[in-house]
């Protein structure tokens, strides 16, 4: 079998694009694969398209010997745009194996180590009343675990210095309160406060029995997460905003957290996923995969969580953006706040190509938060 041609679609989501690559082979098999960046989808597109050139004319099937090309051989490499553009293709790859065999990819990395795959969904509202409500909401949809995030910027996007740590944890305690002691609460503070913040945040949440407390530093200083770790008991997690085996190596390395959330779609994709893993895997480090993106993004997540050990737990976006259901054939199976095992060949799932086009690229800018003196603040 050989590839003969690589195509993308970027698919206009409402509050983002989803950027998707398909490879073409001369067997008549497809394979679709996901690339995300958020704001720079036609940077994506433009990457993921770089590799037309070398891969037409290669095996589909030799994953690891193409991975390895498309990293190492332009010499200039990480970085968000680039590692995204590999994973998509890398995606794609795994769904063409899959699929030529006739068997789900996880059945190709080991087979299944569990029977579900537990999910957790994401809590909105800014007010305590509203965040548990909604809480409540996810509760009663099948959800034992749930992800919130603190509310630091006002109407006009601008945060205050130092943030109201006593109404945030005015907000999870209500969440607390609202669904009882046998759902799992995690929290994300997305990488926008300074140290003295995010440990004030810490010890005010630290009563309501967090399972993890997500980027409260910045990734850039990984020896923050040491600093932070010293002053809570709350389990800490990061991420989302690593790339790569060598990107994770010295956090895994120093169990700097409990919880690492590499991006199916940004991390390197499917195999170096399971890297990353396996290196956790060896210092008793739990896995929690980050995935705010499309169906295929949540699919690949789930191939490598069903046949990985310390993958405990999956980001999922519920009930995500309805034209789901129109522009993908197959999808996942979620009942009870847990996702069924992939069944389909592949991925399981594919791109009806012409409801794609019905939603083309419309440029998405993200929150432009500013502190109070107008400088730029982290969204």
């Amino acid at each position: 079998m050989k590839i003969t041609d690589l195509k993308t679609f970027t698919v206009n989501a409402g509050g983002s694009n989803w950027v998707f690559a398909k490879v073409y082979t001369d067997q008549g098999i497809t394979g679709l694969g996901e690339g995300h960046v958020a704001t720079k989808d036609e940077a994506t597109a433009a990457a993921i398209m770089e590799h037309k050139r070398f891969l037409v004319g290669k095996n589909p099937f030799e994953i690891e010997r193409l991975w390895q090309a498309m990293y190492r051989y332009p010499r200039w490499r990480g970085g968000p745009v680039l590692n995204s553009a590999i994973s998509a293709v890398e995606l794609a790859l795994w769904d063409i194996l899959g699929k030529a065999l006739d068997v789900p990819v996880y059945q190709l990395l080991g087979g299944a180590c569990r029977d579900r795959i537990r999910l957790y969904a994401h809590v909105h509202g800014d007010t305590p009343s509203a965040a548990a409500e909604h809480a409540v909401q996810l509760v009663e949809a099948g959800f034992n675990a749930i992800k919130t995030g603190p509310v630091w910027a006002d109407a006009d996007g601008v945060v205050a210095l130092p943030p109201d740590i006593a109404a945030e944890a005015a907000r999870i305690g209500a969440i607390r309160e609202a669904v009882g002691d046998r759902v799992d609460i995690m929290v994300d503070a997305h990488g926008r406060t300074n140290l003295p913040a995010a440990a004030a945040l810490a010890r005010s949440i630290e009563e309501f029995d967090i399972m993890f407390l997500e980027e409260a530093t910045h990734p850039e200083d990984i020896n923050a997460l040491e600093w932070l770790g010293a002053r809570t008991t709350i389990p800490l997690a990061t991420g989302e905003r690593l790339f790569t085996k060598w990107g994770f190596t010295e956090i895994v390395e120093r169990h700097l957290v409990n919880y690492i959330q590499p991006d199916i779609v940004h991390a390197g994709g499917i195999l170096e996923m399971k890297k990353i893993a396996a290196m956790a895997e060896s210092r008793f480090i739990e896995v929690a995969p980050h995935n705010p993106q499309s169906w295929v993004s949540t699919m690949a997540s789930l191939h490598l969580d069903a046949c990985t050990p310390n993958c405990v737990i999956q980001e999922y976006v519920y009930p995500g953006p309805a034209l789901q259901g129109d522009i993908f054939e197959g999808g996942p199976e979620i009942i009870d706040g847990y996702a069924r095992l992939p069944s389909g060949p592949g991925l399981g799932i594919d791109l009806n190509e012409a409801e794609a086009a019905k939603h083309p690229y419309v440029p998405v800018h993200r929150p432009h938060w500013v502190w109070q003196d107008g400088s730029v603040a982290d969204w």
